[in-house]
């Protein structure tokens, strides 16, 4: 058996393999940058390496580096997590070259499957249906676009060595191939050092279903069910589930018998994921098609692991260490449902913008199994993976994903529920999050149904997120609590500065404005009236606190994030912020003499909605533009965003220049 394993990563992913190889025994050993010096992951290792500065491409990418730690702290495997180095051919060989176990497949198996253009040809070959499409070298974007025409619009161009949702365009015209192509081009170079681009059919209403492989050294390759990653924004996976609503026993078999035969074609082992694409008006489920392999753990392996009892970083490690798998197909049952949410350090407010900065307060909610990878109860249950603490940095150098949030329950629909109620405890200030957005997903009634396709969030979002809907139950609720919370943070100051005189006692009666309307609410000692009608509501709040519990009824205790401002709170629950005026009844009508502050008019400004780096400036100082028309782009996170005209007009004048780093809402040209 291993004896102490050096974990190639960073983040949750590195926090999460430590666990495991705490349990099993094995010695950690962490590697990082400087930007991770004090990192949760550095702290739960028993040693750490310093790797160089920040940037990927200067630590964690140095294969060189993280074979030297190993060989210097006598590790005698290493688990490269996701991401980096993970699907690097050259790194599994230089590690087979030194005599340290790669926790991972062949290197001959990534070089087959790693390469998207390669994987389909041997797919195709091996007689597995492939999305039709363009597998040669594209020398141009005029080839492209020919190549696109022939194929039939859409059609998706993606970067051969791309993953995690970059280098990836959808092209429904010529426009697009013209505007994406060389843009997909850079995005493989910057992030996979590879340019190469290949052009697909585009799968109407597409389904992304993908199947968790494992297979040991010794021949046995088995399928561990499928998973439901079709809620995506951009291509990059934002909820998964295991099993798949829509995946009948028929089609598991069928998808899991194809990724097997495919696995063993190219002597893979350890864990891996085949990924297909299913036509979700293909009632009849057998129109799927192979996408791609990952040949290496995925970040949503966690809900796999919760349905099938497995842990996939220990299968794998003993995998590595040469054991074979102790169970075969027949022993593999799915029991309950599961579902992942990943938390990004973005803004679904401002378009899903990066966020970066310090996480000033970050209290995910309690969890059953934070600690361990697998829950052994059979009672519903929350999961954290994250690597992240408070006081910590999100950077502009790493993946933006501040943590997974997993919950496991008997059915789909207690799942769900359970994950609408863990939001609503997960506290994140600091920078940008999507809390409200995954909870509003959580709540959807589309999304409840089943009814998903990729395209979901485009589809019931066009016009980008402003909270999820309010009932006005929910808000009727609100309003209560505002009061009580203004009661008591009034009584807490009445009983602190008792010294200073006898101060009066907090009104029962209090005016809530939340939105354009203004409840009346009174909290009489045994009744509880909002607009005149009883509400059967009770709290738990200590004053200065930030969470409220309500309870209305016999409904589940809703959880209820307060802020204070200058005239009430910001109530955050189910995927909103309300902003609450709270004042005694006999002052509220002193409020309608106010004057309201207008914000500035900056429609003529074009602002950098996030941090990051201007590639590309399309216009000058005195051009024309119309609406639509590309302005300039924005690479942030190894992501290129393409800032477009709101207004026809002409430029004034540029404030900045292609290489310049820009800040967020920094002016980057004006409209006269």
């Amino acid at each position: 058996m291993l004896r102490k394993i050096l974990i190639a990563n960073r983040g949750e992913i590195a926090c999460r393999v430590m666990r495991t190889a705490k349990r099993m025994g094995l010695a950690t050993v962490a590697v990082y940058s400087d930007a991770d010096a004090r990192a949760p992951h550095v702290l739960l290792a028993d040693e750490a390496v310093r790797l160089g500065p920040a940037p990927a491409a200067e630590s964690y990418l140095k294969a060189e580096l993280i074979l030297l730690a190993a060989r210097e702290t006598g590790a005698d495997c290493i688990h490269p997590g996701y991401g980096f180095l993970s699907e690097r051919e050259s790194f599994a060989r230089a590690c087979a070259e030194a005599g340290i176990a790669f926790v991972g497949p062949p290197p001959n198996a990534i070089a087959a499957m790693g390469d998207k253009i390669e994987s389909k040809k041997l797919a195709k070959a091996a007689g597995v249906n492939v999305v039709p499409g363009f597998l040669g070298d594209i020398a141009d974007t005029d080839a492209a676009v020919r190549i696109a025409g022939d194929i039939g619009y859409p059609v998706m161009m993606k970067a051969s060595a791309g993953g995690g949702g970059k280098g990836m365009r959808l092209a429904y015209s010529e426009q697009d191939v013209r505007e994406g192509f060389e843009a997909t081009k850079r995005e493989g170079l910057a992030s996979f050092g590879d340019d190469r681009v290949f052009i697909e059919k585009f799968i109407e209403s597409p389904r992304h279903i993908e199947i968790q492989l494992l297979g040991d050294q010794h021949g046995n390759v088995v399928y561990l069910g499928e998973r439901e990653c079709s809620i995506q924004r951009r291509h990059q996976k934002v909820v998964e589930e295991a099993p798949s609503p829509f995946v009948t026993l028929q089609m598991r078999r069928a998808m899991g018998e194809q990724a097997v035969a495919l696995a063993k074609a190219v002597g893979y082992y350890s864990a891996g994921t085949v990924e297909l694409i299913v036509s979700g008006a293909d009632t009849t489920g057998e129109s799927f098609y192979f996408l791609e392999m990952n040949t290496r753990l995925q970040v949503e392996h966690p809900v796999t692991e919760a349905v099938t009892g497995l842990d996939l970083v220990e299968q794998m490690i003993r995998v590595a260490a040469g054991e074979p798998l102790s169970f075969r197909q027949d022993d593999v049952r799915l029991d309950g449902w599961a579902v992942e949410n990943r938390v990004y350090a973005e803004d679904p407010y401002r378009g899903f913008l990066p966020s970066i900065g310090r996480l000033v307060r970050y209290a995910p909610p309690e969890a059953e199994a934070r600690q361990e990878p697998v829950a052994t109860t059979q009672s519903a249950y929350t999961r954290v993976d994250d690597g992240v603490h408070e006081g910590g940095e999100v950077s502009i150098f790493y993946d933006p994903m501040i943590a997974k949030l997993v919950t496991w329950a008997p059915t789909r629909e207690a799942a769900i529920d359970r994950q609408v109620e863990a939001l609503d405890r997960f506290a994140i200030e600091g920078v940008g999050n999507n809390i409200d957005f995954l909870s509003a997903l959580m709540q959807h009634p589309r999304f409840r149904s089943g009814n998903i396709t990729t395209g979901f969030i485009a589809e019931e979002y066009p016009d980008g997120f402003h909270g999820a809907p309010a009932s006005p139950e929910l808000i009727r609720t609100l309003a209560a609590v505002a009061a009580f919370a203004a009661t008591a943070e009034a009584d807490r100051a009445r009983r602190v500065d008792g010294q200073l005189g006898q101060r009066l006692r907090p009104p029962a009666e209090w005016v809530v404005r939340i939105g354009d309307r203004e409840h009346q609410v009174l909290l009489a000692p045994d009744t509880v009236l909002v607009d005149a009608e009883p509400l059967d509501l009770s709290m738990e709040y200590t004053p200065g606190d930030r969470l409220v519990t309500a309870q209305v009824g016999d409904a589940a205790p809703l959880g209820v994030q307060l802020q204070r401002t200058r005239a009430g709170f910001t109530l955050t629950t189910r995927g909103a912020s309300h902003h609450a005026r709270v004042l005694p009844a006999h002052v509220a009508p002193l409020a309608r003499h106010m004057i309201e502050k207008v914000p500035p008019d900056l429609a003529r400004f074009l602002l950098s909605p996030m941090p990051g780096l201007l590639v590309r400036l399309d216009v000058g100082e005195g051009d024309k533009v119309e609406a639509g028309q590309p302005l300039a782009v924005v690479e942030a996170m190894k992501m290129e965003n393409i800032l477009r005209a709101q207004k026809a007009g002409r430029v004034k004048a540029v404030e900045a220049k292609p290489g310049d780093s820009l800040a967020v809402d920094q002016v980057i040209l004006e409209l006269e």
